[in-house]
């Protein structure tokens, strides 16, 4: 069996989401810098291994796998991170592709114009926007927090806490107005107390 390669910077939370996967499970892996400062993604070779140019990819002795989620619950199979009973593993999958869909729709504006000085996302009312629907967001994630009183999925750490945790570690960060959810603060110290999130979570990169 091969070690597994990661394409993609540290910058990206979508890389950093499956690097805490490996770490937390304790996989050996390898990693190259592909993306913003580094080899550009659209390298026919990148391309080759992820027609939308976008990182990350993993690549093992099957070949190359690609949307971040996806490849968290690939490296997580057959481990607690990724229950096998049907009903446990429908609530991480529901919580994961709730960050990827709802949650990523709501902070893209703001995101983009106050963190990555992205041109065209500088517009204040539309940043506004955003961050109201950020702070809706999060406010529907610390209520699911309240229910369970632990992590995102029940009483047990799982992938969706490893795409919601670092969730968090941005909403944090980033410079927006922020609403007060203790629920959300007490979670964060939870994922704090894992050397793995501790690895990944970097203040300087949200």
């Amino acid at each position: 069996m091969t070690i597994p390669k990661v394409l993609g910077r540290t910058s990206s939370i979508n890389v950093r989401k499956v690097l805490w996967t490996l770490d937390e499970l304790g996989l050996a892996y390898e990693r190259e810098d592909w993306g913003q400062g580094f080899a550009p993604t659209n390298d026919p070779k990148f391309v080759a291994l992820n027609p939308n140019a976008l990182v990350p990819v993993l690549i093992d002795e099957h070949g190359p796998v690609w949307e971040s989620n996806a490849i968290c619950r690939y490296v997580a199979a057959d481990t607690p991170l990724f229950p096998a009973a049907r009903r446990q593993r429908a609530l991480v999958d529901q919580w994961m592709d709730w960050q990827c869909t709802e949650l990523n729709t709501a902070w893209r504006h703001a995101f983009a114009g106050l963190v990555r000085k992205i041109p065209g996302f500088d517009d204040p009312k539309q940043i506004a926007a955003s961050v109201t629907a950020w702070n809706t967001a999060m406010g529907l994630l610390s209520a699911r927090l309240v229910d369970t009183g632990a992590y995102v999925a029940g009483d047990t750490f799982t992938l969706a806490d490893i795409v919601l945790g670092l969730s968090v570690h941005r909403w944090l960060f980033s410079p927006i107005a922020r609403e007060d959810w203790p629920t959300l603060t007490a979670y964060y110290e939870r994922l704090r107390e894992r050397p793995a999130f501790r690895t990944w979570s970097l203040p300087e990169v949200p």
